[in-house]
Parts: C-alpha cells; structure tokens; sequence
C-alpha cells in the first residue's frame, strides 16, 4: 500500500536497546540501537532466524515490553517510561494481537472469546454483542458463533482471534507467527485475509515471521540479525540478499 511519508509514523524506534539479567550475572543484549519508523497503512514483516530479537522487538512494539534505552514513540507520543497500567491502556486503545496458539478460551464460545476484549473498554453488552458478531461476519465465522474453540479448525481458529484482534478497532495488528500452527494452505488464507486487511481497510500490519515466504505477504521486510537491524527496505527478489545482509552484523 502506497503511503504518504508526510505522515506521522504509526511506529517510530529510536536506537531502542534491549538486556537481560542472566542468572549467573551480568546482561546479556538482544537488541542493538533498532531504529525505525512504520507509516499508516503499511504492511511490514520483522524477519529473522530464531533468536536474531524479532520477538523481543515486537514486545516493544506491542507494549508488553519496555526498552532498556531508547525512544518508542506510538502515534508521536513517547511511550518508553509509561507504568504498566499505562501501556495496558495504549494496548487497549491502539493494538490488536494475533498469536501463533490463538489463545483462545477453549470452555467459551467464540462469539465470548471475540468479546471478550471488548468488556475491558466498558461497552454496553448490546453493543458488544453487535460489535463481535459484524467481526466474526467479516472473517466468515458468522454462523459459527455457538461453537467452541475445540470444535474448529486450526485456520477458523486463527481466524477468530483476528475477529478478536479487529474486535477494539486497533489501528495496528501485530501477527505473531501467525500461519505456525497452521497446514500451508490455511496459512496462505490467512496471510490473504492479512494483505486484505491492510489493503481495504487500511489497517498498519507488523508481522513476524521466520520464513520468507511468509514475509513475501507483506509489503516491506526489516531483517534482523543477532539483534541488529541488517535490512530494511522492499520484499528482495530472493531470501539470499538477507542472508547475504547478516554478513555485516560480524564485520568490522
């Protein structure tokens, strides 16, 4: 999706670092000085191998994680020194998740599990109701709304965490691995109902992912590398131009 770069970005990280304490002492660091902006309306895959920080970095994005050092600025306000209640309420307010395992009640009825989110914004329960049952029609589950989680399969499940996530009109998704627990043809339908998405609707996406197949979905890849940032820029013609890019991380 083509954006205007006069905007205010949706995301904007500023050199954000990240340690952890070890048990035996000392910090180990995941991230290193992170810098990037994501516009409204893009559609935008963190890639990497496992352990390169993706996740970590998403986290930060998703406020359910802070920065060791640092600016994350969400919608142009500085979000690094809020308190805990604070980034649940920006969370609340701006950002839908959709994960790897759904995490979804499985003793509640889907419809419950879409509004579910909704009780935490103070809805009147009509309007949950109606809230939640236009969601599930828009991901295609409307006549499905009495079923348990167990009851479906794994692309219908996924598919009613997004209902979920698109519940609290965020104006970000953050995808978690979206398609791993998922067959390849139930990934590729929802990575299409993802570009959907982001296409009529306008929704800002961030996806993580390990594959690059996955990653081709979106619009624009940021590759990290053992914590550091080694591409940033359109989907590449082959997956070698980021393996080719984590070279740099070791030179010096």
């Amino acid at each position: 999706m083509v954006t205007d770069m006069k905007q205010t970005p949706v995301i904007s990280l500023k050199k954000i670092c990240k340690t952890f304490p070890l048990e035996i002492g000392g910090f180990q660091q995941v991230l290193f000085d992170n810098t990037f902006d994501v516009m409204p309306g893009e559609f935008v895959a963190i890639m990497g191998p496992s352990g390169s920080g993706k996740s970590t970095c998403m986290n930060i994005i998703g406020a359910l994680d802070t920065a060791s050092s640092g600016v994350y600025e969400l919608y142009g306000r500085d979000i690094t020194t809020l308190l805990p209640d604070e980034l649940a309420k920006i969370r609340n307010e701006y950002i839908g998740f959709v994960f790897q395992n759904f995490n979804l009640l499985p003793k509640r009825n889907i419809l419950d599990n879409v509004i579910l989110p909704l009780m935490y914004r103070g809805m009147p329960i009509s309007e949950r109701m109606t809230r939640a049952r236009e969601m599930l029609k828009l991901v295609g589950l409307e006549n499905f709304e009495t079923y348990l989680p167990t009851q479906l399969s794994g692309g219908m499940k996924q598919r009613v965490a997004i209902a979920r996530a698109l519940a609290g009109d965020p104006k970000i998704i953050l995808a978690d691995e979206p398609t791993g627990a998922l067959d390849s043809k139930m990934g590729n339908e929802i990575l299409k109902f993802f570009k959907k998405l982001n296409k009529e609707l306008g929704i800002t996406i961030v996806m993580i992912t390990h594959e690059f197949e996955i990653a081709q979905y979106a619009n624009r890849v940021i590759h990290i590398y053992d914590g550091h940032i080694t591409y940033d820029g359109p989907i590449p013609k082959s997956e070698s131009v980021l393996t080719k890019s984590e070279q740099k991380v070791h030179k010096k």
